[in-house]
């Protein structure tokens, strides 16, 4: 890429912030979206733009002259999807055509159904059984069509369960909540249960080097295998191990509350569409990924798990 200026949407979130600081250390000139700017001006050394995703006309502003634009933007708390994030999207891969620039995309293992489970090659047959599975299916067909259109092209690059610094509404959140010394850690699965999950520095360090990389296609999709936790008790183990105690209790989700709860609590109704992939092992395998770059970026768990917990407020 010549022009090596990134928009990047979503840049206070979790991997918006780690792909925009990636990006900016690897010298790209970082611009980012946000409602309020002035409050955060002086983030990063980023160019603060003021708009909203949802207002195509910000975007397209924001996105003047750029190479490259980064979609890391979500509603938060799983909420609104269907009346949110196509508009977006839309939004997002409009700039991209008018400056024939590339989109980053962050993937999730939703678009896959059990005929893929359980482990899921990066070519595997996308149908999910979840409504926002089937969002994020359309999402990759609007971006699909994107790059057949020769306008522009897409880097899809997805990824477990994310945890690291700058990453709040997450299920490691839940694990060991911020701000204080977790007296218990809370574990969503069950002991014998296979979970995959993505340190936020491995996956902007992914996305970049793939970015880097020559002979990418106009559509190029890969999958991280991060940082597998096989039975479901590395994770609860390494944060025991970072608090220094391991007979810290470790307890399980009262999913069944949880499950009284549904009806009357939006963000609950939707994490409760999300409860297969703790029910089962669903692993992403990653050959195309180390086949393009020679192997995956991979923070050694306990070094991880300790820099999350202490970004935190946790230790």
């Amino acid at each position: 890429m010549e022009r090596k200026i990134a928009l990047v949407l979503g840049a206070t979130g979790g991997i918006g912030g780690a792909v925009a600081r990636r990006l900016k250390a690897g010298g790209w000139h970082v611009r980012a979206l946000h409602r309020a700017p002035e409050r955060v001006a002086d983030q990063h050394g980023f160019e603060w733009h003021a708009g909203d995703a949802m207002v195509a006309r910000d975007v397209a502003a924001a996105a003047e002259g750029v190479a490259l634009i980064v979609h890391a933007v979500n509603p938060p708390g799983y909420r609104d999807w269907d009346r949110l994030v196509l508009p977006m999207l839309d939004n997002t891969i409009a700039a991209a055509r008018a400056n024939r620039a590339r989109i980053l995309f962050p993937g999730t293992v939703y678009n896959y159904g059990p005929d893929a489970f359980p482990a899921i090659a990066e070519d595997a047959p996308q149908h999910p059984d979840t409504r926002k599975g089937a969002i994020r299916v359309e999402m990759e067909r609007r971006l699909r069509a994107f790059a057949d259109s020769k306008a522009g092209s897409v880097l899809i690059v997805r990824a477990g369960d994310f945890f690291g610094p700058g990453a709040l509404n997450t299920w490691f959140a839940q694990l060991a909540p911020a701000g204080k010394r977790p007296a218990a850690v809370t574990y969503p699965g069950r002991r014998g249960v296979g979970h995959q999950w993505a340190y936020l520095p491995d996956v902007a360090e992914t996305m970049v080097r793939l970015l880097e990389t020559d002979g990418l296609d106009a559509f190029a999709s890969f999958h991280m295998e991060g940082l597998w936790d096989a039975d479901g008790t590395q994770m609860t183990d390494a944060i025991c191990r970072a608090l220094g105690d391991p007979a810290v209790p470790v307890r399980k989700t009262p999913w069944w509350i949880m499950r009284l709860m549904a009806p009357f609590v939006p963000t609950i109704r939707e994490v409760m569409e999300m409860k297969y992939l703790w029910d089962q092992p669903v692993r992403m395998t990653n050959a195309g990924l180390v086949a393009m770059l020679g192997h995956e970026p991979r923070t050694p768990l306990d070094d991880a798990v300790r820099t999350t917990l202490k970004r935190m407020g946790c230790v």
